[in-house]
């Protein structure tokens, strides 16, 4: 007869209560199993994605982030941001920033800006100090550190100056300041840099001697046509790729990055730069090698350095600058300075406008410039793209703002195009240009200065 495994009340009600007992224990605690199971692996992931997430909002605040200073300021003047809708109301009262950092662009009219300011900070009692390193904008790691905290550490209300590249105060857990700037259209900054460095300024004949003692004549003398147009290392990148690096910061992405080839050959390489790519690379190996087939080999592939850089520096602006203005507009830079900053720029603009500065301001007008060929011109546009990219986005932030405080946009027709190389004249003012014979500059300012 066939036995009946069946759960049949016959064959139930044979079972003992502890058969029972321990049956229920085994289908129930199997059961449970499986949720405890399940939700220490949620438990798992929730903790990971937390952590991540912690670690992410940590990496942000490290990294950046406009200070709460900029963020009031922004809100005071009605700039539309999240925290205008979601935060609380935007102050009645202009915030006032303690801490001012302007890492001017050379050839920008820094010089102008810096006497200015010496002058501001005598009449308003605010700390200026301005470096006197011109040559140093990019810095190691515990250069940054250093100098941040030199800065922070200078007695408020200050504002800092000197020649040098963005520092991300936030990435090492310091206070950030507010930023300011100013730059100028590249190719005209360019070749006001190329001829003050050879003929100086109205000052003196002899005064570009002193700046560039080194300079043979044949280099002091080269035609600028020829400089472009023959691609000398003083008319083609990295020396014409230098105002982003300014704004884009000190990663080594934000400067030009050469190209070169490797080629390998087993144990041995030989690298060429990109000018040798056609040539005969034989010459180049090592003896050893010559009897060994080699391949050709990108060790580092051709990366113009452009849009990282650019959009890097064009973040930095939007989170961390007040203003940068343009030179060629510079009367409405001082103006909006003066509306922002009024602790440190109240009365700048009728200081720039006097006859007795802007006498002393004529004298440092570069000499000997003149416009390059347009077949130069389209070369060094070309080559200066990415500047004229940012230098663009500047210009139409910079009128953004002057539309929000309520002044007339007083810019020429648009020039920033490839076609402003037929029209080129180098109409930007020539203010004071660069940061050398300062204090002989201020001590002829402070002669008609009325003091309080």
């Amino acid at each position: 007869m066939m036995k009946n495994f069946s759960s049949s009340p016959l064959h139930s009600n044979n079972q003992t209560p502890n058969h029972i007992r321990e049956r229920n224990i085994r289908k129930y605690g199997l059961l449970s199993a499986i949720p405890l199971r399940l939700s220490l692996r949620g438990y798992g992931f929730c903790m990971a994605t937390l952590f991540l997430f912690c670690f992410g909002s940590l990496f942000y605040q490290l990294n950046g982030g406009p200070p709460k200073i900029l963020l009031d300021i922004r809100q005071y003047l009605g700039e539309s941001t999240y925290l205008d809708d979601h935060g609380p109301p935007a102050p009645r009262v202009l915030p006032f920033p303690s801490q001012v950092v302007y890492n001017r662009v050379g050839k920008c009219g820094s010089r102008t800006v810096v006497i200015l300011l010496r002058l501001l900070a005598e009449k308003h009692q605010f700390n200026l100090v301005s470096s006197d390193i011109h040559n140093k904008t990019r810095l190691t790691k515990h250069e940054q550190v250093d100098l941040m905290k030199n800065i922070s550490n200078i007695p408020q209300p200050f504002l800092y100056t000197r020649h040098v590249h963005f520092l991300n105060f936030t990435r090492f857990r310091i206070e950030e300041p507010v930023y300011i700037n100013i730059i100028r259209d590249p190719i005209n900054r360019f070749l006001s840099n190329y001829f003050f460095r050879r003929f100086g300024d109205w000052r003196g004949e002899q005064n570009h001697l002193i700046r560039t003692p080194g300079m043979k004549d044949d280099e002091r003398y080269l035609d600028i046509n020829v400089c472009i147009l023959e691609n000398y290392p003083e008319c083609s990148n990295p020396r014409v790729f230098y105002i982003i690096p300014y704004f884009c910061g000190q990663h080594p992405q934000c400067r030009y990055v050469k190209s070169f080839y490797a080629f390998a050959c087993q144990k041995h390489f030989a690298i060429l730069d990109i000018g040798q790519k056609n040539a005969d690379i034989s010459h180049s190996l090592p003896r050893k090698t010559a009897l060994f087939s080699f391949s050709f080999i990108p060790f580092i592939s051709h990366r113009e350095p452009g849009v990282w850089a650019l959009e890097r520096a064009k973040q930095n602006v939007l989170e961390n600058y007040l203003l940068v203005g343009i030179l060629e507009e510079l009367e409405d830079v001082l103006l909006l300075l003066e509306r922002l900053l009024p602790h440190y720029f109240t009365g700048v603009l009728n200081i720039y406008k006097s006859p007795d500065y802007r006498k002393m301001g004529n004298m440092t007008g570069t000499v000997r410039k003149h416009t390059p060929t347009l077949e130069a011109l389209q070369v060094l546009y070309h080559r200066m793209r990415y500047e004229y990219e940012f230098y663009n986005f500047i210009r139409d932030q910079f009128h953004l703002m002057k539309k929000k405080i309520g002044l007339k946009s007083g810019s020429h027709p648009s020039v920033y195009s490839p076609a402003f190389l037929r029209e080129l004249a180098l109409r930007t003012p020539e203010p004071l240009d660069e940061d050398e014979d300062l204090d002989t500059d201020l001590e002829d300012a402070n002669s008609w200065l009325v003091h309080p």
